[in-house]
This record gives structure tokens, sequence and C-alpha cells, in this order.
């Protein structure tokens, strides 16, 4: 029976894995691509209006969820398109729910990045 590998082995190859999904996520979704680049722009924008602590708090919450939520939407894309290759209405009903979810996320960033920068831009 061979050896068990520690749980500290364990976790540090998760985080590895965790890395290799992130490093595949940006390397090959366009939308995640968009989002990074958003999401420098906002971090630049807070440096430059020196937003404070809660909103650095809230800026950073929201861009994780949308990101975090793109990469969620990949999966169940991936899931879905090696279960059923072919166009299948119950499966594009799947993929448009999940795009859905990184709508909503995307919406509330969008009104969180306005209630954050509108009053320091005008």
């Amino acid at each position: 029976m061979p050896k068990k590998e520690s749980f500290l082995i364990n976790r540090i190859k998760s985080i590895g894995f965790a890395f290799k999904g992130m490093l595949i996520l940006i390397r090959t979704e366009a939308s995640i691509k968009v989002q990074l680049f958003i999401a420098i722009v906002v971090t630049f924008a807070g440096f430059y209006f020196d937003i404070s602590k809660s909103e650095w708090m809230a800026q950073l919450i929201m861009i994780s969820i949308v990101m975090s939520m793109e990469g969620m939407n990949t999966a169940v894309e991936y899931i879905a398109d090696f279960i059923h290759p072919e166009y299948h209405k119950k499966i594009g009903l799947i993929k448009d729910v999940a795009a859905g979810a990184v709508f909503i996320a995307s919406i509330i960033a969008v009104i969180i990045a306005g209630i954050i920068y509108f009053p320091k831009i005008l």
C-alpha cells in the first residue's frame, strides 16, 4: 500500500492545481481577460482617487466575485460541452443560467463602481 501524503503536501498540491486553473482561465477565456483588464483599471483608479478602506473592500470583493463567477461559468460550459458536445436545448439553458449569474455580479460591480467613483469624478 502506497504511503499517504501529509495534509500539508496535499494542500500545497491543491494550491498548485488552483494556480494552474487560474492561469488556464486567464490564457484561454476572452471574457476573463476583459474582466482582468477592468480590474486593473479600477485598481489604478482606486490609487489615483485615494479611495477609502471600505471602498477598497467593496471593490476587491466585487472583482473577486465577478472573476470567480466567470471561472465557474467556464467550468459549467466545459462540463456541459463534455457531457453533450452537440447542441441540446437543456444544455443551452444551463449555460445561459451560468452566464446570467456572471451578468448579475457584473451589473452589481458596475453599480458599486459608480457609487465609489462618480462622486470623485464629478
